[in-house]
C-alpha cells in the first residue's frame, strides 16, 4: 500500500454503500476494503491521489451524515510501511454474526495503489440497463425488515438480491429492478417498519457503480 488512504466509518450498511457509490462518482478513487465490526459499524478504505481521496471522503461523509450514519473520517497521506499490516485486514469470519467481515474489490485499474485479490466477496449479477436501480431497507430488528420487504415486493416488480446482518440487530435487505419500481417498493416498504422495529435507512441508488455491485451482500 502506497500513497494516500482515506477512511470513512459509518453506522449501518446502507449509509456505507451509498457513500461508496457517491465517492466513486465524485472522484477517481478505488475502494481498497470494506470492513464490518460487531457493533453495526462499517469502515470503508479508499485509495488514490491525495486530492481525489480528499474529495471522495468529503462527498461520502456528507451523504452518510444526511442518512444518519454518524460518520467519522480521516485521510492518511504517505502511509507508513510499518502501519500497513494493521491497515490491510485479512479475510475474517465473525462467529458472532456468522459471516465474513472483510470485503475487497479485486478489479482495480492497473497502477492503482496496491490492489489485492480476495474471494471473500462475490459480485451479485445485475442488469446494467441505465434504468435499473438498487433499493436498500435497513432496520434494527428482523421482524421489521421482513415485514417491510414483503410489502415492498408486493408493491412493485422487484427482486431481492441480498441480505446482510450486522451486530446490534441491524439487518439490510437489498432489492433491484427498474428505477421506478424500486423507488415505489422502498417507499412502501419503509412505511411498514414503524411499530415493529427501528428504521435505520431506506435508500435507492440509480445506476450503481461496479464496485457497489461487487460489494453487495448475497443471499
Amino acid at each position: 500500500m502506497t500513497g494516500t488512504l482515506g477512511l470513512l466509518e459509518t453506522t449501518g450498511l446502507t449509509p456505507a454503500i451509498v457513500a461508496i457509490d457517491t465517492m466513486l462518482k465524485a472522484a477517481a478513487v478505488n475502494i481498497f476494503q470494506l470492513e464490518l465490526n460487531d457493533l453495526s459499524g462499517v469502515c470503508i478504505k479508499v485509495t488514490g491521489t491525495t486530492a481525489a481521496v480528499q474529495i471522495a471522503i468529503a462527498a461520502g461523509r456528507g451523504v452518510a451524515e444526511q442518512m444518519g450514519g454518524r460518520p467519522t473520517s480521516t485521510v492518511l497521506t504517505q502511509v507508513s510501511p510499518s502501519a500497513v499490516a494493521a491497515l490491510r485486514s485479512q479475510a475474517e469470519f465473525s462467529p458472532l454474526i456468522q459471516q465474513a467481515v472483510v470485503f475487497q474489490v479485486d478489479d482495480a485499474p492497473p497502477g492503482s495503489p496496491d490492489p489485492t485479490h480476495s474471494t471473500t466477496s462475490q459480485p451479485t449479477i445485475m442488469n446494467h440497463e441505465t434504468s435499473m436501480a438498487l433499493g436498500f431497507i435497513e432496520t434494527q430488528g428482523f421482524t421489521a425488515v421482513f415485514e417491510a420487504i414483503d410489502t415492498a415486493c408486493k408493491a412493485a416488480s422487484v427482486e431481492v438480491v441480498g441480505k446482510e446482518k450486522l451486530g446490534g440487530g441491524y439487518v439490510t435487505v437489498v432489492i433491484q429492478g427498474q428505477l421506478s419500481a424500486v423507488s415505489a417498493a422502498v417507499e412502501t416498504g419503509k412505511a411498514k417498519v414503524e411499530g415493529l422495529g427501528k428504521l435505520i435507512a431506506a435508500h435507492v441508488i440509480a445506476r450503481p457503480s461496479d464496485a457497489v455491485l461487487k460489494l453487495l451482500p448475497k443471499l
